[in-house]
């Protein structure tokens, strides 16, 4: 009995002292020098451990008595962890619900004219549109005439690290000029006009594979679907970017009964150097494939016989994060974002509307509401402190954490980028290696190793993670 417990915590302490040297390889890979650091201590640690287990068992302390209850009692703290921090402990029943899960009162249709971007893009002084929007929004004149004058929602382009910027800004622009290619609602209709006769005749558990499959075959990400919820679509259209003034203040409506949602994911290394320009180039790359991809999903869809539209940065119709929830791809977090298993916070959003007959998914509980209840790690690293580190409150009918977006979009005006320090921070958006694979793993089920994973993030890479260098092509000053 004696020796099997002895192998047993022998094997046991050689896995763990694997798992820490896996970890220390992928922090040195991230260049995360204090993980690195960290993990190479608990490493020596765990080897000392093991050497002073296995002298223990040579000079035979193991066979008293009391030698015995201490290795079984060494035995039961151990399983006793792993229960403790591995066992599932319960769902959050608001999240499996989705968007309706969080709703409490009276929920509008949010207008667009209100968003940010459209009042920049969409307003032009000495308009008509400008005189009805600013009658009935006084309070936001004065704000958006400054922020106009000083170059719109990023500024100066590339301000934070000027004067080295100009490559990296001449990338972003380049993937900017991307979606404005795709916006147009022609290039949703199909090549082939079908009936109702000549359709293909697909199951909806046969269309949604087909669905799914052609999105990531693209390049998406996760894919989801989900029945359209009104409360998803903007009620007045803001966004012009076609001289098509007379939609401006129409009302929206969209009658199809499906939402395709897709991600696009973000790159790690390119993130992690948030709020300089390398981040803002991946966002615009982003974008750019999300509107490429959704063209040419709703495409497929409308070649197929159906009517479909995308939504992508040059045409939206939907808040696409209630949407992504609704259809299983993440939680929302408290700065506002989506967060997904696979990648956190790290991606964006498209969608592609239909009236083609598919199979939904469900919303989904990975843990995200109650991490973020007691993660404030986001709000402690917002430079504009515009991610609240309070309890959630009632907005608009539901309860989330609500962002200041004025001081948010100010913040972006004075670094010339889109910021993204919040995502970069995130304990979420750490790159799925072996070992955050685990840790996520554990998140996902178990309220507790929320906390603790949470403390050590902390630890392992500081309260107020600084940014790192960029890849050599997108160095900047």
């Amino acid at each position: 009995m004696v020796l099997f417990l002895f192998v047993l915590q022998v094997v046991f302490v050689l896995g763990v002292v694997l798992f820490t040297i896996s970890f220390l390889i992928a922090s040195l890979k991230e260049k995360e020098s204090r993980a690195a650091l960290m993990a190479g201590a608990i490493v020596i640690f765990l080897i000392l451990v093991e050497m002073s287990i296995y002298w223990l068992y040579t000079v035979r302390f193991f066979h008293n008595t009391a030698g015995s209850l201490l290795l079984i009692a060494g035995w039961a703290a151990i399983g006793y962890g792993i229960y403790f921090f591995g066992r599932p402990t319960g769902l959050n029943e608001k999240a499996l619900k989705g968007v309706a899960g969080h709703i409490v009162g009276n929920a509008q249709r949010f207008d667009e004219r209100e968003q940010v971007f459209a009042r920049e893009r969409s307003i032009r002084p000495g308009s008509a549109q400008y005189e009805t929007f600013y009658r009935s929004h006084p309070e936001l004149e004065q704000l958006d005439s400054e922020r106009r004058t000083a170059g719109g929602v990023l500024g100066t382009p590339g301000a934070i690290d000027r004067p080295g910027e100009i490559p990296n800004i001449a990338a972003m622009t380049a993937t900017f000029s991307i979606p404005p290619h795709f916006g147009k609602p022609q290039n949703h209709t199909p090549v082939v006009q079908l009936t109702e006769e000549n359709r293909p005749n697909l199951s909806p558990e046969e269309a949604t594979g087909r669905v799914k499959g052609f999105a990531r075959q693209l390049g998406a990400g996760s894919v989801g679907v989900a029945r359209m919820n009104p409360l998803w679509v903007y009620s007045h259209r803001g966004e012009i970017f076609y001289e098509n003034w007379e939609q401006w203040g129409q009302e929206i409506s969209v009658d199809h009964n499906f939402a395709i949602v897709f991600t696009v994911e973000m790159d790690w290394e390119m993130v992690s150097t948030a709020p300089h320009t390398p981040s803002v180039m991946e966002s615009a790359l982003s974008y750019s494939k999300g509107a490429w991809i959704s063209t040419q999903l709703a495409a497929f869809v409308a070649n197929l016989g159906y009517a479909a539209t995308a939504n992508h940065s040059r045409h939206y119709d939907l808040l696409l994060t209630p949407a992504a929830i609704d259809a299983g791809l993440g939680e929302l977090g408290r700065f506002g974002y989506l967060i997904t298993k696979e990648l956190g916070p790290r991606v964006r959003i498209f969608a592609v509307t239909t009236d083609l007959p598919l199979v939904c998914d469900q919303p989904v509980d990975i843990g995200v509401e109650d991490f973020c209840s007691f993660c404030k790690k986001c709000a402690n690293c917002c430079p504009s402190n515009s991610i609240p580190d309070s309890h959630q409150q009632e907005v608009n009918g539901s309860m989330r954490w609500k962002l200041k977006a004025e001081t948010c979009f100010g913040y972006w005006a004075k670094a010339g980028t889109d910021c993204n320090i919040c995502m970069r921070v995130c304990p979420w958006s750490h790159p799925r290696t072996f070992p955050h694979r685990v840790v996520i793993s554990l998140v996902v089920r178990n309220k507790w190793a929320r906390r603790l994973f949470s403390l050590m993030d902390d630890l392992f890479y500081g309260e107020k993670p600084k940014p790192k260098a960029p890849p050599v092509w997108a160095q900047y000053n």
